[in-house]
């Protein structure tokens, strides 16, 4: 075949005349063509590194400086104020000119002090962007003291930012005192504990607070000194790396296609746009033109998550000496120019870039549409093989380093591993259809979530997903990023699909296709029996899961944002009361509720938990069901405490990741607390989170109303309870997926979703003035509360 001979650099063989040598001038030229890409992606690289290094400077500034200096010189001054003769005894002992050695003496004097600004502006700005009063106040009636801030920042922060400029200028994550975590945490539980359980946790924590906690808090402070960030690291290897679980459904999470519209229903068109679009998003990435989030366009949030999206992978491995115990690691490897893609139990490799160049949307169809039509069947063992990360995580990593260590299994595997991402062709069709679309949509997710357990490779940093009927999805692993990052990237890729790179009237990729493009590559697997048995236990483990997993997914049409800013209340407060109204009806008592909220406003900030739960809350929904008057003014009350928790847990003032981090101390120096031994054990029964949408403006809503993302969702945390995620599309409408267990008699998602309609509903009504303040409600939805033991 001539992909093969392509593929070969050069071939020689002996013979009795010699050594015939026969190079391939094509396969050299591919050689030479993929450095010098490599090559200018390490220069892009370091000029890169060079801008974000003097920012907010340019390194145009030196220059000016430079110059600056030097006009000194004809007006007899000496702004070095005596430094030039110093910096000019060294190059006294030389041959050079008495004017040669000021003019060097000047340009070093000149660097020096342009390093010198450089540091100053940096320190100015790291010292302004630690000011965080301006978020308690409201928006559009900012103090005099914040409207200078905000101009100062905007002076300090130089122009035109690039992703990660911002990145040397963030302050450190702050630790709170001992005394405020304390304080908070006891009035997060006090609903949701009786007088007898409150005096005890009282006593326990007054007496960690006296003794134990002070010496646990002088190591956290000593280590925010030390480490950019005193909660990441620990929070990435401890809640999602150690974890002997399985990361499917339990920590992984996943991004939906369209809502209404599906731009091809051709299955290899859509993957070679979407491929397409990714690489295009990399290739921004690389080059750092993905503009910083900032907060009401001037507060910059930390990027570093963005580092490890591509050609990333979660690496098991067992602890040396502790067999029962395993530790992950992420590995991110600088480039990979293929993907891995699964189809119909078959792995292949398929390289996206031939000659130095990105393949078209149209060739990268043809490739994929060559995978589809393959018929070749997989290998004995091949087919389920990633059930491995699906399951536990101690089998997968004791299977790794037994069957996987070397031969033909170890190529194969960091193949997958060193991708770029991973993809895989579903033979399934998926999106809201058919009779029953809510229905439809409850499929969809399930089928992102986990699909069959062993058609996705869960320990890629994402896995492309792309239905037979053109519909799409990813699904990603948790412990490198958090779904915001993944999401900003989604949203590009689904606009550009659709607004920028289209398809023709036959709903394929435009363009042409390059006929020499060599075929995708079957990776080989020798998948022993021993081998192929642990891949069966690993799979039962990871249906069983499954199977268990409850899921439903609605779009709400009667209102949306634009609804509850004309009642001056915050969305996110708004739906978080909702869902502590629908919980009380369904189950009539209170729960531990968990909201991500992000602390990016530090250096490598990731997350923090807003504990929206609150007595302020349980007094308003109690007032609401019960008939009682100043039901609006109790709304507002507990709107206004859910965003003064919000703004503290964003400003560095939660309380979770505090406690968190105590507890670890504790456990490196092997004391036992009680209190956060307690702290700790809490189940979340209401685990929720927001998808923001962040890219609006790639987005028509007016012209095309129906290009709606339908955001993305998340297993429950507790077996007892609910996972909820939202997202706030446009000004009318909003999305709910909502996750919990079969195997809960207390708990069913379509259950709870209809309590969540009905008060969204009646939460509008109530604020829209629709009915009396002092009216009682018309009817009690749900049981009455328990008795305070059963709460």
């Amino acid at each position: 075949m001539a992909e093969a001979h392509q593929a070969v650099a050069f071939q020689f063989t002996i013979t009795r005349e010699g050594i015939d040598l026969q190079l391939s001038h094509e396969a050299l030229r591919q050689v030479y063509l993929s450095g010098l890409r490599s090559w200018k992606k390490r220069v892009v690289r370091l000029k890169n590194n060079v801008i974000t290094g003097v920012y907010p400077a340019s390194p145009s500034s030196w220059l000016f400086v430079v110059i600056a200096i030097l006009a000194t010189m004809y007006t007899r001054s000496d702004p070095s104020m005596g430094l030039f003769f110093f910096l000019s005894l060294p190059l006294s002992f030389s041959v050079c000119l008495v004017q040669c050695q000021t003019v060097v003496s000047a340009v070093l004097f000149s660097t020096l002090l342009w390093l010198s600004l450089i540091f100053t502006m940096k320190l100015c700005l790291k010292q302004l962007l630690s000011y965080h009063h301006w978020m308690f106040e409201q928006h559009g009636n900012l103090s005099n003291t914040t409207k200078v801030w905000v101009m100062l920042v905007r002076i300090f922060s130089g122009r035109q930012p690039q992703l990660y400029s911002y990145q040397g200028s963030l302050p450190n994550l702050p630790v709170p005192t001992i005394k405020d975590t304390i304080k908070r945490y006891l009035e997060s539980v006090r609903p949701l504990m009786s007088d007898s359980e409150f005096k005890r946790m009282t006593t326990l924590a007054k007496e960690f607070e006296d003794s134990l906690g002070s010496r646990l808090q002088w190591y956290l402070k000593l280590k925010a000194l030390w480490a950019s960030n005193y909660v990441s690291d620990w929070w990435e290897e401890y809640i999602y790396l150690r974890g002997r679980g399985p990361i499917m459904v339990n920590s992984n999470y996943y991004g939906m296609d369209f809502l209404y519209v599906t731009p091809t229903p051709i299955q290899a068109a859509r993957a070679g746009n979407t491929l397409h679009a990714i690489l295009m998003y990399r290739r921004k990435l690389n080059k750092e033109e993905i503009k910083p989030w900032l907060l009401r366009s001037s507060i910059p949030c930390c990027s570093y998550q963005f580092e490890r999206m591509f050609h990333s992978c979660r690496i098991p491995g067992v602890i040396a000496g502790t067999p029962t115990h395993t530790v992950y690691s992420v590995v991110h490897w600088q480039d990979s120019e293929y993907v891995a893609v699964y189809h119909r139990g078959r792995y292949f490799r398929l390289w996206l870039y031939q000659a130095g160049r990105m393949l078209s949307p149209r060739e990268i169809e043809h490739q994929i549409q060559r995978i589809l039509d393959d018929p070749s069947p997989p290998a004995p063992g091949e087919e389920k093989l990633a059930a491995l990360t699906a399951g536990d995580r101690i089998p997968w990593a004791q299977a790794r380093k037994e069957f996987f260590s070397s031969g033909v299994n170890k190529r194969s595997l960091d193949c997958i591993e060193k991708a770029a991402f991973f993809v895989s062709l579903d033979e399934e069709e998926q999106g809201m259809m058919g009779d029953d679309p809510e229905a439809s949509l409850d499929r969809y997710a399930k089928s992102l979530l986990h699909g069959k357990c062993y058609d996705r490779w869960f320990d890629k940093s994402f896995s492309v997903v792309l239905y037979k009927n053109g519909k799409t999805g990813l699904n990603a692993e948790h412990s490198w990023a958090d779904a915001p990052i993944v999401s900003h990237m989604w949203e590009y890729v689904l606009a550009t699909d659709s607004f920028r790179l289209g398809y023709n009237e036959e709903g394929h990729c435009k363009g042409d296709v390059n006929p020499s493009l060599p075929c995708p590559q079957r990776l080989t697997w020798d998948i022993s029996v021993e081998c192929q048995e642990r891949v069966r236990r690993s799979l039962a483990v990871a249906c069983a899961l499954a199977d268990d997993i409850d899921f439903h997914v609605f779009p709400f049409r009667d209102f949306g944002k634009g609804n509850i800013k004309k009642i001056r209340m915050s969305p996110d407060a708004f739906i978080q009361a909702a869902l502590q109204l629908a919980y009380y009806r369904e189950r009539g008592i209170f729960c531990l509720t968990y909201e991500a909220s992000m602390t990016r406003l530090f250096r490598e900030g990731r997350t923090e938990t807003v504990r929206s739960c609150t007595s302020e809350s349980c007094a308003f929904i109690k007032a609401l069901e019960h008939g009682k008057v100043s039901k609006r003014r109790l709304f507002r009350t507990a709107s206004e405490k859910h965003q003064l928790l919000y703004r503290l847990a964003m400003t560095g003032a939660g309380i979770d990741r505090h406690l968190f981090c105590l507890y670890v101390v504790s456990q490196y120096l092997g004391v036992e607390s009680p209190f956060l031994k307690k702290v700790l054990s809490e189940p979340w029964r209401l685990s929720t989170s927001q998808t923001p949408f962040q890219q609006a403006e790639l987005f028509d809503f007016v012209n095309h109303p129906d290009f709606i993302i339908c955001g993305g969702g998340f297993g429950p945390v507790a077996d007892d309870g609910y996972g909820v995620s939202y997202a706030i599309v446009g000004e009318k409408l909003m999305c709910f997926h909502i996750s919990s267990k079969h195997s809960c008699p207390q708990t069913d998602s379509h259950r709870f979703g209809t309590q969540l309609r009905k008060a969204l509903l009646d939460l509008l009504q109530l604020m829209s003035g629709d009915q009396p303040e002092e009216s009682r409600s018309e009817q009690n939805h749900g049981p009455k509360p328990q008795s305070k033991k059963e709460l």
